[in-house]
C-alpha cells in the first residue's frame, strides 16, 4: 500500500482506458501518454495495462507503506526518493517508510508512476481508469487527495535496477484527413498543414485547444451529431481546432477536419501550453506502419540490449 501525502494538481489513477463501450456513451479515459505508462509497467514486469498514477503538476509526494518497486515514465519531474534523485525510465526499490517526491515538470507535461503489481483499485466497467466527468473508476472516481491510501497488487519478483529510454518527442503530429476534410476550402486545408499551432491554456484531458489562423469552412450550415474518437480534430465556429483526447465525449457536431494517428497522440499529453505543433498529412498505410512500429518497440519481450542495469 502507498499513502498520498501531497497530491499535486489533478493526479489520477489511470490504466489504458475503457475500450468497446463508446456506443453506450462511455468515454475511454486512461493515460493520455499511454506509451509512457506501458514502458514503466514493463520495467516492473507488470501487465502493460496495469494501473498507475498520472501526475500533471507537482509537487506530488507519497509514502511507501511496504517495500515495493516503482518506475517513472513520461515527463521529467525532478523525482527524489528520500532526497536522492531517481530518473524517469528506470525502476527502483523502495523500503517501507520512504517518501517519493515529484517536484514538477522540467520537460514535458505528465509523469507516470507505476508500481510493481499495479494499483489494485476495483475494476469499473472493465478498467481502473479514472473518469472525472462521470465520477467513475480510479480512486473513488476523483482526483487524488492527501491522505488517500492506495492498495497494490501482487508483484513479480524483481532484482537489480533497470532502465530504458522512452519514445522521442517532436512537435510533428501526423494525421489522416477527417470525414469533413472537403467541407473546408483548399486554402484552409493548406493553412491547417502549413502553419504552427500554439497549445492553448484552455486544454485538458478532454481535448487540446490550438491557436492559429482561423479555419474557414467552404459552406455554412448545421452538422448532424456524429461519433467521435480520441485524435479527432474538430473545428468549432471560431475556427480554432480542438484535438480530442481520452476523456472526450462520444458524440459531437463540429466538423472533423482530420484525425491525429494513434502513434502520435501521446505527444499532445506532453505538450505544455504555449508549445507550437504542426500537422503532417499521411495515408492509412503510413498510419498503420507507424502504429505497428510503436507497438513493436513497446511490446518487445527481449530487453537485454535495450535496457541497462546497475
Amino acid at each position: 500500500m502507498i499513502e498520498v501525502i501531497q497530491a499535486g494538481v489533478q493526479s489520477t489513477v489511470q490504466d489504458l482506458g475503457r475500450r468497446g463501450l463508446r456506443h453506450l456513451g462511455v468515454a475511454q479515459c486512461g493515460a493520455l501518454d499511454g506509451p509512457a505508462l506501458i514502458m514503466a509497467n514493463r520495467l516492473l514486469a507488470n501487465a502493460a495495462d496495469a494501473a498507475g498514477i498520472e501526475v500533471v503538476a507537482g509537487p506530488f509526494r507519497l509514502r511507501f507503506l511496504r517495500d515495493a518497486w516503482f518506475a517513472l515514465g513520461g515527463a521529467d519531474f525532478g523525482a527524489e526518493l528520500d532526497g536522492e534523485p531517481v530518473w524517469s525510465g528506470w525502476r527502483y526499490p523502495a523500503r517501507a517508510g520512504q517518501q517519493l517526491t515529484l517536484s514538477g515538470g522540467r520537460h514535458g507535461m505528465r509523469a507516470y508512476l507505476a508500481l510493481a503489481g499495479g494499483i489494485a483499485v476495483p475494476l469499473a466497467l472493465g478498467a481502473r481508469a479514472t473518469d472525472l466527468q462521470a465520477g467513475l473508476g480510479g480512486w473513488q472516481g476523483r482526483a487524488l487527495r492527501g491522505g488517500d491510501r492506495l492498495p497494490l497488487g501482487a508483484a513479480a519478483p524483481l532484482s537489480g535496477r533497470l532502465g530504458r529510454r522512452g519514445l522521442g518527442w517532436s512537435p510533428e503530429l501526423r494525421c489522416l484527413p477527417g470525414p469533413d476534410w472537403h467541407a473546408f476550402t483548399p486554402a484552409t486545408r493548406q493553412a491547417f498543414c502549413r502553419q504552427q499551432w500554439t497549445v492553448s491554456p484552455q486544454s485538458n484531458r478532454m481535448g487540446y485547444r490550438l491557436l492559429g489562423e482561423e479555419l474557414a469552412r467552404a459552406s455554412g450550415g448545421e452538422s448532424l451529431s456524429h461519433a467521435v474518437l480520441p485524435g479527432v480534430v474538430q473545428v468549432p465556429p471560431g475556427g480554432q481546432p480542438i484535438v480530442l483526447l481520452a476523456d472526450a465525449q462520444t458524440t459531437g457536431g463540429y466538423p472533423r477536419i482530420a484525425c491525429v494517428i494513434e502513434a502520435d497522440l501521446w505527444k499532445l499529453a506532453q505538450a505544455r501550453p504555449g508549445v507550437r505543433l504542426h500537422f503532417v498529412m499521411v495515408d492509412a498505410q503510413q498510419a498503420t506502419a507507424a502504429r505497428l512500429r510503436q507497438r513493436q518497440l513497446l511490446q518487445a519481450q527481449d530487453w537485454s540490449q535495450a535496457c541497462r542495469s546497475i
